[in-house]
């Protein structure tokens, strides 16, 4: 069982991140990822992937019926190949630098969506957001910014909906294969189970806040929320 203070101080982050994924689509990740990562690094990626793939589950429950479909048959089987990507980071590669280069990848996609050119959600795109956040999400534990940028012109219930899907499925490929190849350890899953009971809490203080988000501020919610997560990428691998 992880000590009081981490349960505090994380379970405070994984409450208000879990609150604005509520509400926008995504943000648990960015929210907590850096507060355990100070806590005890040691616990990322596995203790948060288990956190974050129990809030679309509650997601899924209420708007499932907004789901892309088509979408997720894109963008979910490109997950694979991405998850390989961030096992061999995980087990090779400074996940600082990494973070970094994400993180600014990331901040420019931001960028380039704020130019009247429009980015749809077509089969190449799927395949190259769904590549890239598997990649992200098993290395980093966000893997939300590529898919949320396709989306950011949605109507606020299709974008919670498909984001839930696509991260259910995708945290699913990523704890598979992150404990296959040994680098998911039982301190860690207990790390991520003494956390559900703030997600649950961040869900339901998040509810309220979705009518107020898909009165026209979904897309600016959504681009501040992936920004954020760039940045916080960069951020915590100078840390």
């Amino acid at each position: 069982m992880p000590d009081p203070l981490f349960l505090a101080v994380a379970g405070a982050a994984v409450v208000i991140g879990a609150a604005v994924q509520s509400s926008v689509g995504l943000g648990l990740g960015l929210v907590a990822a850096p507060v355990i990562s100070l806590l005890d690094a040691s616990l990322m990626p596995v203790a948060l992937l288990i956190a974050t793939g129990v809030l679309p589950v509650f997601t899924l429950a209420s708007e499932w019926r907004h789901i892309d479909w088509r979408g997720l048959a894109w963008g979910v089987p490109a997950r694979v190949p991405g998850s390989l990507i961030g096992v061999a980071v995980v087990a090779t590669l400074d996940p600082g630098m990494l973070g970094a280069a994400v993180g600014a990848m990331v901040l420019v996609a931001v960028g380039l969506s704020l130019l009247p050119v429009r980015v749809r959600p077509t089969p190449a795109a799927l395949l190259a957001a769904g590549t890239v956040s598997g990649a992200m999400g098993t290395a980093t534990s966000i893997g939300g910014p590529p898919i949320a940028l396709l989306y950011q012109h949605e109507d606020g219930p299709r974008v919670r909906a498909t984001l839930a899907g696509f991260f259910l499925a995708g945290i699913t490929i990523s704890l598979l294969m992150l404990a296959a190849t040994g680098q998911a350890d039982a301190r860690q899953l207990a790390a991520g189970a003494a956390l559900l009971p703030c997600v649950v809490a961040g869900y339901l203080l998040g509810r309220p806040l979705r009518r107020i988000v898909d009165e026209g501020l979904l897309r600016t919610g959504l681009l501040c929320t992936v920004a954020v997560s760039g940045t916080v990428l960069i951020v915590r691998s100078f840390l």
